[in-house]
C-alpha cells in the first residue's frame, strides 16, 4: 500500500510538473478556466477613464480565482483628456477609448482588447465594470445630466442582457450608477451617503449617491443583492492615505461573488 501511495504521488507530481504553472493553480470557486468573465473599460486614467488601480485589482483577483476574462471598451472618442498632474482637461487632445483601454491588455493588444460592441452576452459568465470618472464621462452623461444621464448605447445593451440573463454583475467606485440607471430597483453600495470626515479619510463624490437613490435603487453598505446578481464596492469613493489595501481587498470580496453567483 505505501509503495503504491509512493508510486501515484510520484506519477501526480510528474504530470503537474510537466503543465505550465498557471494551470497548476485552483481557484477558490473551481479549476483555471471555468469561468468567463467580461471586463468593461472606458479608457485608462482616474480622471478620464478607467482607474489603473482597480483594472489591475480585478484581473488578479479574477486570475487568483481561477477566471479567464476578455477586455472590451467602446470603440468611441472620450468625452474630454486630462492632465493628472494638473487634475486639468489637457488642450487639443482628443483619445479613443478602446486604443487606451488597451494599455491594461500586456502587450497582447487587439487579442486581449475588443469593441464592447462585439461582446456576446452568451460567451460570458459575468460582467465586471471597474470605475474611475470614465463611468461619468464617457460611458454616460452624468457628469453633464446628473440623474437623468444617458447611457452609451453599448453599456445599457450589456447591462440588460446580463441582467436578463440572470448573470453577475459586478460594479466598483463610479460604475453602480450605470446598472441603477437602467436597472431599476437594484440595490448597491457606494460607500457612505455623507461625507463624514476623519483622519481616515473622506467621501467626496456622496452627491452620486444621492443620484442613485433618486434613479430608484437601494442603497446599503452590504455590497451583494442577490436577487439581481448585483456585486458592488465602493473603492475608491473613499479618499485616504491608508486605503490601497482595502480597495485591493474590497475588490477582491466582490470578485469573489460574482465567481461564486456565476456558478449556480
Amino acid at each position: 500500500m505505501l509503495a503504491t501511495r509512493t508510486l501515484l504521488s510520484k506519477q501526480t507530481l510528474a504530470a503537474l510538473s510537466r503543465q505550465p504553472a498557471c494551470f497548476v493553480h485552483h481557484g477558490d470557486y473551481g479549476n483555471w478556466g471555468n469561468t468567463n468573465v467580461a471586463l468593461v473599460f472606458s479608457g485608462c486614467g482616474w480622471w478620464d477613464g478607467t482607474d489603473v488601480h482597480e483594472a489591475v485589482y480585478t484581473m488578479y483577483h479574477l486570475s487568483r480565482n481561477g477566471a479567464r476574462f476578455q477586455m472590451f471598451a467602446p470603440n468611441q472618442q472620450q468625452m474630454q483628456v486630462m492632465d493628472h498632474m494638473r487634475k486639468q482637461p489637457a488642450s487639443g487632445e482628443n483619445r479613443n477609448m478602446m486604443v487606451e483601454s488597451a494599455r491594461f491588455s500586456h502587450g497582447q493588444g487587439m487579442m486581449q482588447m475588443q469593441d464592447l460592441s462585439k461582446l456576446d452576452v452568451n460567451t460570458f459568465d459575468a460582467v465586471i465594470f471597474p470605475g474611475g470618472h470614465g463611468i461619468t464621462k464617457n460611458l454616460s452623461t452624468f457628469m453633464k445630466d446628473g440623474k437623468d444621464c444617458k447611457l452609451n448605447n453599448e453599456v445599457e445593451k450589456v447591462l440588460k442582457e446580463f441582467h436578463r440573463s440572470r448573470k453577475p454583475i459586478g460594479l466598483a467606485s463610479m460604475a453602480p450608477l450605470l446598472a441603477c440607471r437602467v436597472l431599476p430597483g437594484i440595490e448597491v453600495t457606494m460607500g457612505y451617503e455623507r461625507d463624514e470626515s476623519s483622519r481616515w479619510g473622506n467621501w467626496p463624490n456622496t452627491n452620486m449617491v444621492q443620484a442613485v437613490k433618486s434613479m430608484g435603487a437601494r442603497h446599503n453598505v452590504p455590497y451583494v443583492d442577490e436577487k439581481n446578481k448585483v456585486i458592488s464596492t465602493p473603492t475608491f469613493m473613499w479618499e485616504t492615505d491608508y486605503h490601497y489595501h482595502y480597495i485591493f481587498d474590497g475588490i477582491g470580496n466582490m470578485v469573489k461573488h460574482v465567481m461564486r453567483m456565476s456558478t449556480k
